[in-house]
């Protein structure tokens, strides 16, 4: 798993969530708090686990509190808010929004890109591997996510798609085996359940029942 790869991408630069890297000087301890942090939320946001993810978000936030920086505060929320996005948790980014009057442009445009709502205007502002994919139709969705190297990255970009309405079943099933081949069981959940409707829509009752089949295998903290 490569959660410093999303953690890049929501700076929207070459940063951390929570600080500049390719500094010369040790990083001071409120940083490498907060990103230990911040890496194990995540991590157990993904792996099902509420309890603990709510518990290192809290510590996190705490100690990128010392800087009271409200760019590193608004890129932290930002992280949570893609974690739940990438988990098909798609109400308003709440945690952001604290932060929103002091937040950049460019971290503002990566909230609108979150929602599904990022525009052509947006696309500048984005991180080079979001930045193509605002303009795409669902087809192209479909054959651009899978060349995205990184997994958390790539369920994002097929939450926010399902914002869009552009969630095409081969994307669904994209996700799907993506969570599946890390072994993310609350993503998994989710794209189960949304596979799941599809197939109702469809009346692939066979398909319906394989995918119950599969939930009833997941279990959540």
């Amino acid at each position: 798993m490569t959660i410093r790869t999303l953690l890049s991408a929501v700076a929207a630069a070459a940063l951390l969530v929570l600080g500049a890297c390719g500094s010369t000087a040790p990083p001071p301890n409120w940083q490498l708090n907060a990103q230990g942090s911040a890496e194990r939320a995540v991590d157990a946001w993904l792996s099902g686990n509420s309890r603990i993810a709510e518990a290192e978000w809290r510590v996190a936030e705490r100690e990128t509190q010392r800087t009271a920086d409200p760019t590193r505060l608004a890129r932290l929320a930002l992280l949570r808010c893609a974690a739940q996005v990438a988990s098909v948790q798609l109400e308003p980014c709440q945690a952001f929004a604290v932060h929103a009057a002091d937040a950049t442009e460019a971290e503002r445009a990566y909230a609108r890109y979150l929602q599904g709502q990022a525009s052509a205007a947006d696309a500048a502002l984005l991180p080079a591997a979001q930045r193509g994919l605002v303009a795409l139709d669902a087809a192209a969705l479909a054959t651009r996510l899978p060349q995205m190297a990184d997994p958390l990255s790539r369920l994002v970009a097929a939450g926010v798609a399902l914002q869009r309405g552009q969630a095409s079943p081969a994307l669904v099933a994209l996700a799907v085996d993506t969570a599946s081949a890390q072994g993310w069981p609350r993503p998994l959940m989710a794209w189960l359940m949304v596979q799941r409707d599809l197939a109702q829509r469809a009346d692939q009752a066979d398909e319906v029942a394989r995918i119950e089949r599969r939930l009833g295998l997941l279990k959540l903290k």
